[in-house]
């Protein structure tokens, strides 16, 4: 493979796109060498603050991702999924193995990513369950671990197709 690719669509929480992004790195060694954050217009001003997150977490693992931003108009499904088909297409055709973390994402966006995850099989789709939503809006290692679980629908997906 040429190398990782990481794929998060931010909505209402910067702290969703965080965590499970620092979940991925600590539980699955998962350091990618791209990073795309797509988002609707409505939560744009904080695209600035996930960039940065995304930058100060790879730095304490020891890397150095490039990290693009992608903005689509609210809700627009058909939009948001050729954005994401067309960077998912781009990175299996260079041979990046490809993750997508649908955690914080809104409905239109996810199911936009999810087509592509699908459609070009993707490696990883990543989504970080926490069962008590109280106190959620702060860092990965504050909330109890015990509470979180990192799942990837797509590894388990093909447990369930064998």
């Amino acid at each position: 493979m040429a190398g990782k690719a990481y794929i998060t669509i931010l909505g209402r929480s910067v702290w969703a796109v965080a965590n499970t992004y620092y979940a991925v790195l600590r539980e699955k060694r998962y350091f990618p060498d791209k990073i795309y954050v797509s988002t609707e217009d409505v939560y744009e001003d904080n695209l600035g603050k996930v960039v940065e997150a995304l930058k100060i977490l790879s730095e304490e693992f020891g890397f150095n991702p490039d990290i693009e931003r992608r903005i689509v108009d609210e809700a627009d499904f058909v939009s948001a999924g050729k954005e994401i088909f067309a960077i998912v297409k781009n990175l299996k055709e260079n041979n990046f193995t490809v993750a997508i973390d649908i955690t914080p994402g809104r409905k239109a966006l996810v199911a936009a990513a999810l087509i592509p995850a699908i459609k070009m099989n993707i490696e990883h789709v990543f989504y970080l369950s926490i069962k008590n939503l109280d106190n959620v809006s702060k860092p990965y290692m504050m909330i109890p671990l015990q509470i979180q679980h990192l799942r990837d629908f797509a590894e388990e997906g093909r447990k369930v197709m064998k």
